[in-house]
């Protein structure tokens, strides 16, 4: 897959009309107020690029956050859609700290955390704790405090403490380790991420039917994210976990952008009643027809008119410039605000990448993919097949893909205007996650404990 190459630096957004802004280096990341002993040093910030270890060939993921004034909803405790999982046995009802789990290796890097497999110490469910593998994410807040992105983590888990969806990550616990580290435990996916499964794909690029099953997923997540009045602002194949059933995990939150959703059930207009077509009847008795035929509908009440669930945060608005160049949204690409649209655009890109192995725009640099993305038409591989099905997705796409965000699919009702789409005809969402998945992982490995010199060693001595 061709790629763009990664930078660490950005340039400041222009008013040139010769290329698109680009965000800001060394800009003020403006945060609430802190508790912690790093307020002061998350004051001052300097706006980076970093990419995560699972993401050596894609362009970065940056941030540059401005003030908004979207509500912030209270955070509340997680509420398990998954009562009966036993990976809930060794841990409800305890009050857990760092002395109760062992690190056994690191999992992944990102840019506020890195991610550790880890088991529960043995307990009154000595057996069952050492069956389950828990993820634990450590943030070393000193470290995010030199950057000035305290207030990502913090809203990391705000947003996970809130969370209770099947194809979403559900927060076992939370706790410090030490003054300096912030823990969060939660499932572990063993399949890895669709970036690295569609490298492994023929042609690196996932069959249509895969694509429509990974895709349909990640849609229910989003919907119950903009349910909750929550932007991702971070859709890409590698925040899509594969768990052990093979169904999807959306993970990393800390470009969420918390605001209010007001969901509502809407009638769908109906369409269905013909015009009146032309008669030779004389008017006596065509008014007689009128009449009986009226009497008939009287008898009979007419059926309630179908109503559609929506669910979409229409009044989230934000100047921050974050995201990853090949995802980011035209009305951030060229710096100014956006609300909850730059999920569809994302979404789009997302399906064109599972489809056809690559992304739409992407260019030889973080700047030339930015331009493309406000500049150039929307194209398709020529040598792609042309069969109904794609012809769907390409609809999909191209209407995913507006550079328009007010007529762009999905900024009006969300994801019931998505999954009213042809492309996703003949799929039942209410029972996808009992449906069979394209790829199920094969049994994990035996588990190793890492080597402490290896990783951070402060941290380790919390453990």
């Amino acid at each position: 897959m061709a790629a763009p190459a990664s930078s660490s630096t950005t340039a400041a957004p222009s008013s040139s009309s010769s290329s698109p802004p680009k965000p800001p280096n060394n800009s003020a990341m403006l945060e609430p107020p802190q508790s912690s002993p790093y307020a002061d040093a998350a004051a001052s910030s300097v706006s980076s690029s970093s990419s995560s270890s699972s993401q050596a060939d894609r362009s970065s993921t940056f941030s540059v956050d401005s003030p908004s004034t979207a509500a912030t909803p209270s955070s509340s405790p997680p509420r398990p859609h998954r009562a009966s999982d036993v990976a809930w046995g060794p841990i409800r009802g305890r009050d857990l700290g760092p002395r109760d789990f062992t690190l056994l290796r690191r999992v992944g890097a990102g840019d506020i955390g890195t991610v550790y497999l880890c088991h529960l110490e043995s307990s009154s469910h000595a057996h069952q704790a050492s069956s389950c593998a828990y993820a634990m994410k450590v943030v070393d807040r000193r470290a995010l405090a030199k950057k000035g992105k305290l207030c990502r983590a913090a809203a990391e888990k705000r947003v996970l403490r809130r969370l209770d969806h099947p194809f979403l990550p559900t927060m076992f616990a939370d706790f410090d380790a030490g003054a300096d580290f912030s823990c969060v435990v939660m499932e572990f996916c063993p399949g890895g991420d669709l970036h690295s499964l569609r490298h492994r794909m023929p042609g690196r690029c996932f069959p249509l039917a895969s694509a429509r099953f990974y895709a349909a997923e990640v849609l229910l997540a989003l919907e119950y994210l903009h349910m909750m009045g929550i932007v991702y602002r971070d859709l890409k194949p590698e925040n899509v976990l594969i768990r052990a059933d093979g169904h999807i995990m959306l993970t990393d939150f800390d470009l969420s952008l918390e605001s209010t959703a007001s969901p509502a059930l809407e009638e769908e207009e109906d369409d269905a009643s013909p015009a009146p077509a032309p008669t030779c009847l004389p008017i006596p008795e065509l008014q007689i027809l009128r009449l009986r035929r009226w009497k008939r509908r009287a008898a009979v009440p007419p059926p309630p008119p179908p109503r559609t669930f929506v669910a979409e945060p229409v009044d989230a608005q934000s100047s921050s410039f974050v995201g990853t160049h090949e995802y980011v949204a035209p009305e951030v690409a060229r710096g100014g605000g956006h609300g909850a649209a730059v999920d569809w655009w994302a979404y789009g890109v997302f399906l064109y990448e599972l489809i056809y192995g690559r992304t739409p725009f992407v260019g030889e640099t973080n700047e030339a993919t930015l331009r493309n993305i406000v500049r150039r038409p929307l194209e398709f591989p020529a040598a792609a097949a042309s069969h109904g099905d794609d012809a769907a997705a390409r609809d999909l796409i191209a209407r995913l893909l507006d550079k328009d965000p007010r007529t762009r699919l999905g900024s009006k009702r969300g994801a019931a205007d998505v999954k009213a789409h042809s492309f996703f005809k003949g799929l039942n969402m209410a029972l996808l996650r009992s449906s069979p998945p394209p790829v199920v992982p094969p049994p994990a490995a035996p588990l190793h404990r890492c080597d402490k010199a290896a990783d951070v060693q402060q941290l380790f001595e919390h453990f």
